[in-house]
């Protein structure tokens, strides 16, 4: 499950945020900057916890896998980041692509796609270390399946049981009735280091491949001017 909601979640992120931003980006749409305003507005107003709930739950998607995918597919925030990129690829493009036939689709898919892969990858990142590190939503949404359950909501439920039994160990330990037993648990902070190893070993490996696009700019000798 944790597997399918950041595969899924990061692959539909990028290509709908993208092309959003693409299409805001254009300055001849006339209604870019109502659009931006309202997503920029969002980053720093928010109805709270409830409301977004009760919104969930109008939509079909408590208990469903695709709670994990749907309310995520546009960031306004990696919109902003995108949008910005795409401001630094030359019109001259565009508008040559333009003068050959080529309708919006097109371009964002063959040209501007492309050439955004650098900011893309970035974007791929945050967004795929965010959906392999969330329990929250699995938490509120989704508790009610245990097959929906993810890796980090089940590493959560398990340091927080160890904890418990840390103490219940200590408590014994400090009646004098079993100091054996007690010495014998594993310590909080070692569960802790060992989630943390077992969390960051994907992102790990994934990130090796992604780096080399956080250096290179593909739009470097594209349009002689």
């Amino acid at each position: 499950v944790s597997v399918a909601r950041t595969v899924l979640s990061t692959v539909g992120n990028i290509f709908l945020t993208s092309m959003l931003a693409y299409a805001l980006s254009r300055k001849e749409y006339v209604l870019r900057k109502q659009y931006t305003f309202i997503l920029i507005l969002s980053m720093y107003v928010s109805a709270g916890l409830i409301p977004y709930y009760f919104l969930i739950r109008s939509l079909g998607l408590i208990n469903s896998f695709w709670v994990y995918v749907i309310p995520g597919l546009v960031n306004a925030f990696n919109f902003i980041v995108i949008r910005t990129y795409i401001g630094t690829i030359p019109d001259s493009l565009v508008e040559s692509a333009r003068i050959d036939g080529a309708g919006d689709f097109r371009i964002f898919l063959r040209i501007v796609f492309p050439l955004i892969t650098p900011v893309l990858a970035t974007v791929a990142l945050f967004v795929a270390v965010g959906n392999w590190n969330a329990w929250f939503d699995t938490m509120i949404f989704a508790s009610g399946r245990q097959e929906l359950s993810t890796l980090q909501y089940e590493l959560m439920k398990f340091l927080a049981s160890s904890q418990n039994q840390a103490r219940s160990a200590a408590d014994v330990g400090a009646m004098g009735m079993a100091k054996d037993y007690a010495a014998s648990i594993v310590t909080p902070a070692s569960i802790r280091a060992a989630i943390t190893v077992v969390a960051a070993a994907p992102i790990l490996v994934i990130y090796p491949f992604l780096q080399r696009y956080f250096v290179i700019g593909l739009t470097v000798g594209g349009v002689k001017e």
